[in-house]
């Protein structure tokens, strides 16, 4: 049974649960054969989600959205009393891999550069030498439909059972969303997911992870890059999150 439970968090719908019913969920998803996506949440996609009322609709009609950022996991905790688990791309990604290549299913990476998907399908040859793993080179000028049709009829001609999207927050989520029914199989997004996997960026260690400080060791790896967004970003999120706390706790509304 699909995990259907889910908590506001801002205005976006974070679905409730532990990991591994998580990765029992998704895997069961790609049983269906239907067109489906899932949602990995950061601060960042909420963020979003909360300034853009047709992306909120994107995100919230996702089947599944996981607290990807430790944030978001302790924001529950903080807002409704539930102790949930933090279901993150980075770790989704290669457990995907391992139980794919073990059950015989398929996964198709669009998305992120062609050296870093090069890379990804080198390692995961190596790790996982069973598993069954397709791609498409990405373009990053705008497609008209002709190339769209094209790259759904390449994906759906490979019928994998998954489609991991590593286009960028908020590009990837529309992206999915604009291609169900299209693309016959269960879509992640996975973002920073494929560059982490690839090696070409660190991931945080396990007590800042468990701190809720990753955002500040991706900021010290690519600081002219993400310092406005996480300091505009991250201080809007705490700051709403009071007020999130304040109406449901103290007021009761």
């Amino acid at each position: 049974m699909l995990l259907t439970r889910k908590k506001k968090v801002l205005n976006s719908l974070i679905t409730i649960g532990k990991y591994n019913e998580f990765m029992k969920n998704i895997l069961m998803l790609s049983e269906e054969k239907e067109s489906s996506y899932v949602c990995v949440s950061n601060v960042h996609m909420v963020i979003e989600s909360y300034k853009d009322a047709q992306f909120r609709e994107v995100v919230n009609s996702a089947v599944m959205a996981t607290p990807d950022g430790m944030p978001i996991a302790k924001s529950l905790c903080l807002l409704y009393g539930i102790k949930q688990d933090r279901v993150a791309g980075m770790d989704l990604m290669p457990d995907l891999f391992r139980e794919c290549e073990s059950c015989g299913k398929s996964v198709f990476l669009y998305g992120s550069t062609e050296g870093v998907i090069n890379e990804i399908i080198r390692k995961a040859g190596q790790e996982y030498p069973n598993l069954k793993i397709y791609s498409y080179p990405p373009s990053f000028r705008q497609l008209n439909q002709q190339e769209k049709d094209e790259i759904v009829k390449i994906i759906n001609s490979a019928n994998p059972d998954f489609v991991f999207v590593a286009l960028g927050c908020p590009k990837q989520e529309k992206w999915m969303a604009e291609h169900i029914g299209k693309i016959k199989s269960c879509m992640i997004g996975l973002g920073g997911a494929f560059d982490v996997y690839a090696g070409i960026k660190n991931r945080a260690p396990r007590w800042m992870q468990h701190y809720s400080l990753e955002w500040l060791y991706r900021l010290v790896q690519d600081p002219l890059r993400l310092w406005k967004r996480y300091l505009l970003t991250n201080t809007l999120f705490v700051f709403l999150l009071v007020m999130q706390i304040i109406k449901v706790r103290i007021i009761k509304k």
